[in-house]
C-alpha cells in the first residue's frame, strides 16, 4: 500500500538554506495493517501523512502509494484515499445524509448508487437517527463518526486519520476505538497519527517514533516496549521543588532513573520491591504508582519529551 525509500521533503527557510521537514526515511506498510506514526509538533508527522496522501509533493526520494508516483498520479491515488483531519471540516448548514450525499457527489458518484452506501455509513458509525439532524447540534463524538462515515463514502483501500480523538471524552473515544477496529476486519488499511498512548497500542499493530524528520524506531507496539523500556515504572513525586534534590539518593535503584518536572520515573523489573526501598533509604514519596510500562516511557526515551506535552 505504502513503499517510501529515502523519502525527503524541504522547505525554503530564511535567511537561506532549506529546513528539512522529513529527513530520509524509509516506510513499508502492509494491505490490511494498521500503522501508526508518532511524533512530537515539528517532528515531522504530519508532512509525512500529507505526502502519503498525495497533496504534498516530496523533495526526493521514492514513494508509491498503491502502487502509483503521487506525483504522477495523485488524482486517481486520492479517489482511492479516506482521509479524516484533526479538526471536522463538516458542512453545518446540512444535515447529516445531506453531508454524506454532498461529499460523495464529489466523487462523481450517482445518487443511485450513494443512496445505500449512506445508509450502510449510518448503520455503521451509529448515526441513523440523527440522520436529518443539522450538524451543530451532534456532540463532538457524533460529528467525529460522521467524518469518518464521510471519509468512508468512496469505499476507500486506505484510511489516513489524524488526530482521530483529539478533544472526546472516553466514551466517545471508545465508541470511535470500535468502528476503527471493525474497519480492521474488513481489510482497509489504516494510518493513524495520535497522541493518546493507549490508543496507539490499541489501534495500531505496528507503528513508526519520529524525531526532528527521522523514524528513530519501528515496530509493534509491544515489541518496542520490551526493546526500549522495562517490564513495570515506579512513578513518584516528592513535590516540585523537591525532586530534583531527592534524585541522588535513589541511584542504583531500579535500571535507570528519569527525571521529570512533576515526577520521577524509576524504570524497573521489581516495582514494587524498588518502592519499599525508596521508603526504607528515609525518602516518602507523595504520591507513589507502579505500572507497566507504555509507549509513552519509549516515547520519553527515545526523544527526551512527552509525547502529551510534546
Amino acid at each position: 500500500m505504502i513503499r517510501a525509500r529515502a523519502l525527503t521533503k524541504a522547505y525554503p527557510a530564511k535567511p537561506s538554506g532549506e529546513l528539512l521537514a522529513v529527513a530520509g526515511i524509509d516506510l513499508d506498510v502492509a494491505p490490511g495493517e494498521s500503522f501508526g506514526i508518532l511524533g512530537a509538533n515539528g517532528a515531522g508527522k504530519s508532512t509525512t501523512m500529507r505526502m502519503i496522501g498525495a497533496t504534498l509533493q516530496r523533495t526526493s526520494g521514492e514513494l508509491t502509494i498503491l502502487g502509483r508516483d503521487p506525483i504522477h498520479e495523485g488524482p486517481l491515488i486520492r479517489a482511492h484515499l479516506g482521509v479524516v483531519p484533526q479538526q471536522d471540516t463538516l458542512d453545518t448548514d446540512l444535515t447529516v445524509r445531506e453531508n454524506l450525499l454532498t461529499y460523495g457527489r464529489y466523487f462523481g458518484l450517482p445518487r443511485s448508487q450513494l443512496r445505500p452506501r449512506i445508509e450502510e455509513l449510518l448503520d455503521f458509525t451509529q448515526l441513523q437517527d440523527k440522520r436529518d439532524a443539522k450538524v451543530d447540534s451532534l456532540s463532538g463524538g457524533m460529528k467525529r463518526r460522521l467524518t469518518i462515515a464521510r471519509s468512508l463514502i468512496n469505499e476507500p483501500s486506505m484510511l489516513l486519520l489524524d488526530e482521530p480523538t483529539t478533544g472526546l471524552d472516553p466514551q466517545a473515544r471508545h465508541i470511535l476505538w470500535d468502528r476503527l477496529f471493525h474497519l480492521r476486519e474488513t481489510g482497509v488499511t489504516l494510518i493513524l497519527t495520535t497522541h493518546y498512548m493507549d490508543e496507539a497500542e490499541q489501534l495500531c499493530e505496528r507503528l513508526v517514533v519520529m524525531d526532528d524528520g527521522r523514524i528513530v524506531a519501528e515496530g509493534a507496539p509491544a515489541e518496542l516496549i520490551r526493546r526500549y523500556s522495562s517490564r513495570e515504572v515506579v512513578e513518584v513525586r516528592f513535590g516540585a521543588q523537591r525532586n530534583a534534590e531527592v534524585v541522588p539518593h535513589l541511584q542504583g535503584i531500579g535500571d535507570r532513573l528519569e527525571l521529570l518536572p512533576d515526577r520521577i520515573l524509576i524504570y524497573t523489573d521489581t516495582g514494587e520491591s524498588d518502592l519499599q526501598e525508596i521508603v526504607a533509604r528515609g525518602h516518602m514519596p507523595i504520591t507513589a504508582l507502579v505500572r507497566r510500562a507504555s509507549l509513552e516511557d519509549v516515547f520519553l526515551r527515545l526523544t527526551g519529551r512527552s509525547l502529551e506535552d510534546a
